[in-house]
């Protein structure tokens, strides 16, 4: 295999975790913003909260969540966006189990509102950022086998 098409490879394999991040990262970035205009309120009040597009429930600590998310994710896309897919992944899901737990209208550390739309979003996150780090894996033996000789 040349080097060329070794790079080629690389590139598409990072091409999805790069998209990924960036994508998501962005609409993260935006959705904190945008919550900010529903409900900006820093308080422990779990009945403080607002649906925004009438759907999920924020208030401004849920908001700052979702802009450091959504900047973290923008900054992995250039140095580790496969690495960050597969961490993203396994982080939503985490929250969107601990949201299902705590049960719809509730708040997760008391102060993060979360309701079942919350929570399945987190999940198709959670899923889609580990489908990215499992469809950008390298190949199988691809990068342990030695070159070939010829003569050998």
């Amino acid at each position: 295999m040349s080097t060329r098409s070794t790079s080629a490879d690389l590139d598409r394999r990072n091409a999805l975790p790069t998209q990924f991040c960036l994508v998501v990262g962005a609409v993260l970035l935006l959705a904190g913003i945008i919550g900010f205009f529903y409900n900006a309120s820093f308080t422990s009040d779990e009945t403080d909260r607002d649906a925004v597009f009438g759907i999920l429930d924020v208030n401004g600590w849920h908001n700052v969540v979702h802009v450091v998310t959504g900047l973290a994710t923008l900054a992995f896309a250039r140095t580790a966006p496969r690495l960050w897919a597969g961490v993203f992944g396994v982080v939503y899901l985490l929250v969107a189990i601990w949201g299902f737990i705590v049960g719809d209208g509730d708040s997760i550390l008391s102060i993060i509102p979360v309701n079942t739309e919350d929570n399945i979003l987190h999940v198709i996150l959670g899923l889609s950022g580990l489908a990215v780090y499992a469809a950008s894996a390298p190949e199988r033996g691809a990068a342990t086998s030695p070159p070939r000789t010829a003569g050998a």
